[in-house]
């Protein structure tokens, strides 16, 4: 076994994992001088970010933007030197595909929670008995929830199944390609819970969100011109320009403690080598974070075991502009689960992020989105079979009658965590029981949200932790806080939400 050490006084950290958390945690750490090595265990960095050509142009497998409502992505693209490489898209105006036919996305909604009954009426989503049960909710008694409690039994015992099945359901599932009677509603959808602890009617708490928000917010979303993809490479240049080492195919198997610190074993068995760190940063999903902590603490290893994860699948397709009778004027449109369509989201990409085309008319790219948690099913089937699926979903609402010109199927094979109920309390004892290890700290979409703003956060704060152990300020002052785009209080602020929708 070949072993390299590091006598560098700045101290040597190894961040384990390059995603855009991994990235920006490696980021800060060499900016403040500290001598990092960043392993990847894919041939490539970016995680969950990757873009390619579709039809000659480029279109994002993964995330296809962030939320431009919190500083944290827009800072660190600036910062990069990307700044003027932002694009804002065309339009946001979207839909669900409900009973039949497409309807408008209800002005007034809160993740699927209505504000606005008014909207949610002219909108014709729910059924004339859903709509009518929604009012109830301001009538009706106080909903015990205990510390947490499903979406669906919360939500549905507020308004009505309906506003759960038709609109919240869909949202989320954009997000997290979960189920709604596991999904969390305090780590989902915390700005609301939180409202509504002190409001015993959800629609009055959800009100109170719609009104705290401000009057000119500007764009939701962004990208990069050259997709969202591109980020992990400007963060990797730089990470080069600092003098930070970044491998991939290199795969980190095991994780032992040392008298100075770490020991990582990396590579095949028939070939492993050690690198001994002063500290690492765990950026990588869950369960592979808690197989190399399962020795230096079972407690964290067993509770980071417990975070499922759901697969899917982008399918992207690229027409002329002639297949489509009408050339699609909103950004996308949601599926409903209780609508059973393979289908659960759709993206034109083209009119979302004009930049693609220059406005040109020539070429539509529609990206289809297949899979929830648990029905891998519905993924095991080949990429001709699931090509075949999106066309169809584009036939039956857009009456496309056009073969594509270009395709390309991407799966994310358990990509998406799912925050499932007691997921709070859940991280807090993952960070409880790495906070006993000195100069180790965790990372990425598992913790405190899924997007790639809440990423970066998480990312720095994981460096902030490692740096703390650095300089001998060790990591207890700051015990195990809730970071990300979900604070303890408030949770969160109006309209932000990790993922992002059509």
């Amino acid at each position: 076994m070949g072993t390299m050490t590091d006598e560098s006084h700045r101290g040597h950290v190894a961040v384990v994992g390059g995603g855009v958390a991994g990235l920006t945690a490696a980021y800060e750490l060499a900016k403040q001088g500290a001598h990092v090595t960043l392993l990847e265990g894919s041939p490539d960095v970016g995680g969950k970010l990757r873009v390619s050509e579709i039809a000659g142009v480029a279109v994002d497998e993964g995330a296809e933007a962030m939320l431009a409502r919190r500083p944290e992505g827009l800072d660190l693209v600036r910062e990069l030197g990307l700044g003027d490489r932002l694009a804002f898209p065309g339009t946001t105006s979207s839909a669900i595909w409900s009973r039949g036919a497409l309807h408008p996305m209800p002005a007034g909604q809160v993740m699927g929670v209505p504000a606005d009954l008014t909207a949610l009426a002219r909108s014709q989503i729910l059924s004339p008995a859903g709509l009518a049960r929604v009012p109830l909710d301001l009538v009706r008694p106080e909903t015990p929830r205990g510390e947490d409690v499903s979406v669906a039994d919360y939500v549905g015992a507020r308004v009505g199944r309906e506003v759960v099945d038709r609109l919240v359901e869909p949202l989320l599932g954009g997000v997290y390609a979960g189920r709604v009677e596991e999904l969390s509603f305090e780590a989902t959808m915390g700005g609301l819970a939180t409202a509504s602890r002190s409001r015993r009617s959800l629609i009055n708490a959800a009100r109170t969100v719609v009104a705290a928000a401000p009057a000119n917010p500007g764009p939701v979303f962004t990208t990069l011109v050259d997709g969202m993809g591109s980020l992990p490479g400007a963060l990797a240049a730089k990470l080069a320009g600092l003098g930070a080492v970044v491998r991939t195919e290199a795969m980190v198997r095991e994780l032992t403690r040392t008298p100075g610190g770490w020991r990582l074993t990396i590579g095949p068995a028939r070939a492993p080598e050690s690198l001994d760190v002063d500290a690492v940063v765990l950026a990588v999903p869950a369960r592979p974070a808690g197989r190399l902590l399962k020795d230096a603490s079972p407690a964290a290893a067993a509770e980071l075991d417990r975070v499922e994860y759901a697969s899917m699948a982008v399918i992207t397709l690229a027409y002329s502009g002639t297949a489509f009778p009408e050339r699609p004027r909103r950004s996308g449109y949601l599926v409903p689960a209780v609508e059973t369509r393979d289908v659960k989201a759709v993206t034109f990409s083209t009119t979302k992020w004009p930049h693609l085309t220059g406005g040109s008319p020539d070429l539509v790219v529609a990206r289809c989105s297949i899979g929830r948690y648990g029905d891998e099913q519905a993924l095991q089937r080949s990429d001709e079979e699931l090509v075949a699926a999106a066309m169809t979903e584009l036939a039956r609402t857009g009456d496309v009658t056009e073969l594509p010109i270009d395709t390309r199927v991407t799966r994310w094979g358990g990509g998406l965590p799912q925050y499932t109920v007691g997921h709070l309390e859940r991280v807090a004892r993952i960070r409880a029981a790495v906070a006993g290890l000195p100069g180790v700290a965790v990372c990425g979409a598992a913790y405190d949200g899924v997007g790639v703003p809440a990423c970066v956060v998480s990312g720095r704060v994981a460096a902030a932790r490692v740096l703390d152990h650095l300089n001998g300020r060790g990591q207890s002052d700051r015990g195990a806080e809730p970071v990300g785009d979900r604070p303890a209080t408030p949770r969160r602020s109006p309209g932000q939400r990790r993922g992002v929708r059509p």
